[in-house]
């Protein structure tokens, strides 16, 4: 196990920096790379990759935001001794047909699966920490939420359980390989009763309020988001509503031997740590 690097591809994102903790812990050897970390890595500029991929086992993507690199990536890790990828996608991708959201993921699919290595797919539910750590955490600061979901329900996934699903695809080689798993969290969680239970834990006063998907897309243009990336997250909305990923799945509890941590619990420890209380 020593002699063997793991690359984390986007170690300063939500999965990467814990995918990369879990493996020190473990006592291997951690490349871990991104745009701002001291391994360098863009996808926009493939002529710093081979450095990147000299000497890994095994490596662990977060995609681009756009369609194609992935494909490159694919090839120029098989070239270059790389054993294995592990890729983190989203949740139901082979059902989502036209829709403009995720053609990245889709496109990293395809390379990582075509690709002449073993590979392993992570696809994931919306994130937990979605919450706390992203998009929907300064509406939350402000005191209300505003998106463009109804009644149908969502299984939020707690990012550490994907982490843990990440270290067990990259080191146990023989159970994972050419596998697709579709992780979800124990029970689906509407969100405005995800607002509810934040307000609750956090003792405040927050609000959830159903928009439309262009006004959804207008607010985060608003707050900075690129108009493309604007209109592929209110895109995401409308997949949600079809239900189509709605349900709860098995495979943490298979690939991981246990239940997936709940929405509960992820709120409790977000709001001891405060990350909601005003600033």
């Amino acid at each position: 196990m020593n002699a063997q690097t793991f690359l984390v591809i986007g170690a300063t994102g939500r999965t990467g920096r814990r995918v990369a903790a879990r493996l020190r812990l473990r006592g291997v050897p951690v490349r871990a790379a991104s745009r701002s970390s001291a391994v360098h890595f863009d996808w926009s500029q493939p002529a710093g990759w081979d450095p990147v991929l000299r000497g890994v086992d095994a490596a662990y993507v977060v995609p681009p935001p756009v369609p194609g690199p992935v494909h490159a990536f694919a090839a120029r890790a098989a070239a270059a001794g790389v054993r294995r990828l592990v890729l983190l996608s989203g949740r139901g991708a082979d059902d989502w047909g036209g829709s403009r959201f995720g053609q990245n993921m889709l496109s990293a699919e395809e390379a990582v699966r075509g690709a002449p290595l073993e590979w392993t797919v992570l696809r994931a539910s919306n994130f937990a920490q979605n919450f706390s750590e992203d998009v929907f955490h300064a509406p939350l600061l402000a005191g209300e939420l505003a998106l463009p979901a109804g009644d149908v329900p969502e299984p939020f996934v707690d990012v550490e359980d994907i982490a843990d699903a990440a270290v067990a695809a990259l080191t146990e080689r023989d159970r994972h390989a050419g596998q697709v798993y579709e992780l979800s969290g124990p029970r689906p969680v509407r969100f405005a009763e995800a607002v509810e239970l934040i307000a609750r834990a956090s003792d405040r006063p927050l609000t959830y309020r159903r928009i439309t998907r262009d006004a959804y897309a207008a607010a985060l243009v608003g707050r900075g988001v690129d108009r493309h990336e604007a209109d592929e997250v209110a895109e995401m909305f409308a997949l949600l509503a079809s239900g189509s990923v709605a349900g709860t799945t098995g495979d943490l509890a298979t690939v991981l031997g246990g239940a997936p941590r709940t929405f509960e619990e992820y709120v409790v420890r977000a709001a001891a740590a405060g990350v909601w209380d005003p600033r």
